[in-house]
């Protein structure tokens, strides 16, 4: 079964992909890497999920956001090789977490990337290493941004 076709039995659907809100490129491939800059939660309609975790959204929220940044960096890994079956395993994940000075549960949040990825490749190739932190303040507001790599097949 296809990446696309495992979104959708999940009901589930990429979104536009975003374009670069900077001077940046959005995916950069160098041979069989494949890394992402920071993608945020945009959703279909170009709306951004906002808030700090922990005090005006929830970890349930946030998590939420994080799957949604999950889906705009499957968009641009679409336009970008213009076939999700190329990718072999996801390499690493950094999520940035918007939220207040005294919120710990950074990981907890990020699970919502990280488990669409579980979901759509398995253990063995959709579960890569990560790390997740918490910010002051994202761009736009987001909740949730989130770089990373992927390894695409020989």
């Amino acid at each position: 079964m296809s990446v696309l076709e495992k979104l959708q039995d999940k009901g589930l659907k990429l979104p536009p992909a975003p374009k670069a809100a900077g001077l940046y490129k959005t995916v950069w491939l160098d041979g069989r890497s494949l890394m992402f800059s920071g993608h945020l939660p945009i959703l279909e309609d170009g709306t951004i999920l906002t808030g700090k975790v922990g005090s005006e959204i929830s970890i349930e929220d946030g998590s939420f956001a994080a799957q949604q940044v999950g889906l705009n960096i499957l968009a641009s890994l679409q336009m970008q090789l213009g076939d999700l079956s190329k990718i072999d395993r996801v390499v690493k994940l950094l999520g940035m977490i918007n939220a207040e000075p005294t919120f710990e549960m950074h990981p907890q949040v990020l699970n919502g990337c990280s488990q669409l990825f579980y979901d759509l490749w398995g253990e063995d190739r959709g579960v890569g290493v990560r790390s997740a932190f918490g910010v002051s303040g994202l761009p736009f507001g987001a909740s949730v941004e989130i770089e990373g790599s992927f390894l695409l097949k020989e």
